[in-house]
């Protein structure tokens, strides 16, 4: 294999991603990680994504590796759940360019479900095998959402019926599916009925240039750079209902009555409207908990400043309603930051509780700021977890081993295709 066409189409994909706008986060670094590790393994690798606003038609990022922007859908940003409105122009206009330009590929590798219907149809036209990765499951986001909406105003704002309906589409035609922790193989099989032949685990990764712990007089140092405090846990992401921001803010009062010289240092969301208009409800109920002064609103963080919001915290913490995977806490475990995770989750059946970090449902408030004051509280288990977490976030989820997996399974799949051309050749 030496050509991979990548398709993300949802978010602000880039070199240098923004990430904290919407539909920007776990996911855009995920495919952008895997895209430069694949090209350092020798694969050309175009990434393809939609062009708006005033973005340039290509990303050059290295000899092997650009990123590639199709016109579809108007200059304005779609949200995801309204994208598959537009993925039947996008198919046509891909196809169009790459036939246009005299391009080859030997596998689609195509990343959520928009991504998936529109691979399948690209990949099924040029005669390859394709790859997805769900990201997340419709079945298991509507089946956990958690939300005050009503069924019909539910199906309005996310579509659910349809997803659902076009991910079967995809599962069940694809080559392989690449998912992300144990419980998405469990729903493929179990929701969707793919066979279990078909669908594989590989974990997300992380960059581990970037994160990894600091001896302690460095973290001093970084706490008075950045205005942190000995005893602040930390909460990252983009504003969303299944992320648990306000879950969290009812598990401060524990915390705070556990370790009084607590903060929650709050980095969430954009600067969206939408974003802004959450925040605000996050920050009235702050108020109403009596807990307003105890919080720290960061919004976004810049991407260069990462690394050293994660070291100069004692506490992560992840309250997920539900979470597919968890990149922020494995990137802040390997910085050596104890977290705190959901049980919501598939992370949770991979960490050693107690030894490489701890987990808590984040509807029991007492439960969850307990689990959260304990590091605080105890620095014996804080260097525990620390240490421990860093091992276990380094040899698990490094980006290169990661693509060399993923390089197995699309050699497998394209093998697997080409025997099975032979046959009806």
């Amino acid at each position: 294999m030496e050509s991979i066409l990548m398709i993300s189409l949802h978010g602000y994909v880039a070199a240098q991603p923004e990430l904290g706008k919407p539909d920007t986060g776990g996911q855009v670094v995920y495919v952008l990680e895997l895209a430069e590790r694949f090209s350092r393994l020798g694969q050309r690798v175009h990434l393809v994504t939609r062009q708006f606003e005033d973005q340039p038609e290509y990303d050059e990022v290295n000899e092997n590796y650009k990123i590639w922007r199709i016109p579809f859908g108007g200059d304005e940003f779609i949200r995801k759940e309204d994208m598959h409105d537009h993925v039947g122009q996008f198919v046509t206009n891909c196809l169009a360019s790459i036939r246009n330009k005299g391009l080859s590929y030997d596998v689609v590798y195509s990343h959520y479900w928009d991504a998936g219907w529109a691979g399948q149809k690209i990949a099924e036209e040029l005669g390859i095998s394709h790859v997805h990765t769900p990201h997340s499951l419709g079945w298991w986001k509507q089946h956990n959402m958690g939300s005050d909406m009503d069924d019909k105003e539910m199906e309005r704002s996310y579509r659910f019926k349809e997803r659902i309906r076009k991910e079967y589409f995809v599962y069940q035609m694809c080559n392989h599916v690449i998912a992300t922790t144990i419980p998405q193989v469990e729903l493929l099989t179990k929701q969707y009925d793919m066979l279990p032949r078909s669908c594989t685990m590989v974990p997300p990764g992380i960059d581990e240039n970037r994160f990894f712990p600091v001896p302690s007089r460095e973290i001093q140092k970084i706490r008075l750079k950045h205005d942190l405090q000995p005893f602040d846990i930390l909460t990252l992401g983009r504003m969303a209902h299944n992320k648990g921001y306000d879950l969290l803010l009812k598990a401060m009062p524990t915390v705070l009555e556990l370790k009084p010289e607590a903060r929650l240092i709050a980095a969430i969301g954009g600067d969206s409207e939408q974003d802004e208009k959450g925040i605000k409800k996050l920050k009235a109920l702050a108020k109403k908990l009596g807990i307003e002064k105890q919080v720290v609103w960061k919004s976004y963080v810049p991407d260069n400043e990462l690394a050293d919001i994660y070291r100069g915290c004692k506490v992560f913490a992840m309250p997920s309603r539900y979470e597919p995977f968890g990149m922020v806490a494995i990137e802040a475990m390997a910085c050596g930051t104890p977290s705190v995770i959901t049980v919501h989750g598939g992370l949770k059946d991979l960490v050693d509780f107690g030894n490489q970090g701890l987990y808590a449902d984040p509807h029991h408030p007492a439960e969850f700021g307990a689990m959260l004051a304990m590091p605080l509280r105890y620095e014996e288990m804080s260097g525990e977890l620390s240490v421990e977490g860093a091992k276990f976030a380094r040899r698990n989820f490094g980006w290169t081993g990661i693509a060399k997996r993923m390089l197995e399974i699309f050699n497998r799949s394209i093998n697997q295709r080409a025997y099975e051309s032979n046959i009806f050749a």
